[in-house]
């Protein structure tokens, strides 16, 4: 059996067809990959006027000035976390009720320094805080009027404007083409429409 196969594998029309037949799968999935890539992109620009999703969002403005016991953060980060209520801090500057230390020389609030002008930011943390900005509410908001049916199911889970920037600043489908491959591996971190702008390779 193997003898015969060996047999078969050395004529050059079987190779033919077993190169052809990979060059045509890789060809239709690469097309594939590319449609679907396209259509992520372009959701964002879906406008449905009829349509408006029951958005849950609750925007606070002047978060620095109600009194919180609790802080909920952004809790993955190795250096630095992000509170609810937009300050970045060290971690090892945390607090135990969550927030961060607004004492400590480090903490900064609504820090965007690693953000560019279409929203995309090199580290998740300063995302999260420059996206709690509240001027960012009429682009946040914009944003969810826009959205299509396709992030529906994302964003009906978020309550508020921290759980909305958590989300929105995760890296997504439009980061990255190619399933593999980061639009701009320096800014992937977006809050805002736009994706990341697509480096030359």
């Amino acid at each position: 059996m193997m003898l015969v196969l060996r047999r078969l594998l050395r004529k050059r029309w079987v190779l033919g067809v077993v190169f052809g037949l990979s060059l045509i799968y890789f060809l239709t999935s690469t097309l594939k990959q590319e449609e679907r890539s396209m259509r992520d992109r372009t959701l964002l620009e879906v406008k449905d006027t009829d349509h408006h999703i029951p958005w849950k969002v609750h925007f606070n403005l002047g978060n620095s000035s109600r009194q919180v016991t609790q802080c909920r953060n952004s809790i993955q980060g190795k250096i630095f976390l992000t509170d609810e209520l937009g300050y970045v801090c060290e971690r090892k500057d945390l607090l135990v009720n969550g927030c961060c230390n607004v004492s400590a020389p480090s903490t900064r609030q609504y820090i965007c320094k690693s953000c560019l002008a279409n929203g995309c930011c090199s580290i998740y943390e300063y995302c999260v805080s420059c996206c709690l900005q509240p001027d960012k509410q009429p682009l946040l908001e914009h944003f969810l009027n826009r959205a299509a049916k396709g992030f529906q199911n994302l964003f009906t889970a978020v309550e508020d404007h921290f759980e909305l920037c958590l989300a929105k600043c995760r890296t997504s489908s439009q980061s990255v083409q190619h399933e593999n491959t980061y639009r701009n591996p320096e800014a992937k971190y977006c809050y805002g429409e736009s994706p990341p702008e697509l480096l030359p390779v």
